[in-house]
């Protein structure tokens, strides 16, 4: 393997490992600890550009010991209305967000950061999701499926959340938790990647 290419994923997230193993990076996950609240006022991107560089440089510090491989990190937000629908805290509260974001055009925001000895880079990938009228009691049953639990915005994107959604302009991968596109830029502009094409 090229040394060149390895990088530590500053995230736990299962959908971010599957991520980068479709484009083929090699990687190893960093265990990190940290507070998402949003500041008083702060803007969706300022908020999700600000978590993905503290990922990032807290995964820096974390993995020093570990070898000289650059760090990759993000954050996603579901923006509605300006406002950010996090991850639900219960039952009644998913099915609000559901409620909120049925019938309705959402953006989300994801924001990645890579880190370096050189510094952070970071670019944002933003899309549009439009979701078809979701019921209450479609919207209990798919929080009692599992799966939005522990999802920005009570939903995922890869899993049955897809049967709501009529419409998306951005990326799909980008919904997901990590823009493939702005992802792949990133690891170019530091020597990385370009090789996969080549299989």
């Amino acid at each position: 393997m090229n040394t060149a290419d390895f990088i530590y994923l500053a995230s736990g997230s299962p959908r971010r490992r599957e991520l980068l193993q479709q484009i083929g990076v090699s990687f190893q996950v960093v265990g990190i600890e940290l507070d998402e609240t949003a500041l008083a006022d702060e803007a969706p991107l300022a908020y999700v550009s600000r978590l993905a560089e503290a990922k990032a440089a807290a995964g820096w510090e974390r993995s020093r010991s570990l070898g000289p491989a650059p760090v990759l990190a993000a954050d996603t937000a579901v923006v509605l209305d300006g406002r950010i629908l996090g991850k639900p805290a219960n039952m009644e509260n998913a099915i609000g967000m559901l409620r909120e974001l049925s019938n309705r055009t959402h953006e989300v925001l994801t924001a990645v950061a890579l880190r370096t000895a050189a510094g952070t880079q970071l670019k944002v990938s933003r899309s549009s999701v439009t979701f078809r009228a979701i019921d209450a009691a479609e919207a209990r049953d798919y929080w009692e499926s599992g799966e939005p639990h522990d999802k920005a915005g009570a939903y995922a994107i890869q899993g049955y959340a897809a049967v709501f959604i009529a419409d998306l302009k951005g990326s799909y991968s980008g919904v997901m938790g990590l823009p493939l596109f702005e992802t792949a830029q990133l690891l170019e502009a530091a020597g990385m990647g370009r090789r996969r094409h080549e299989h």
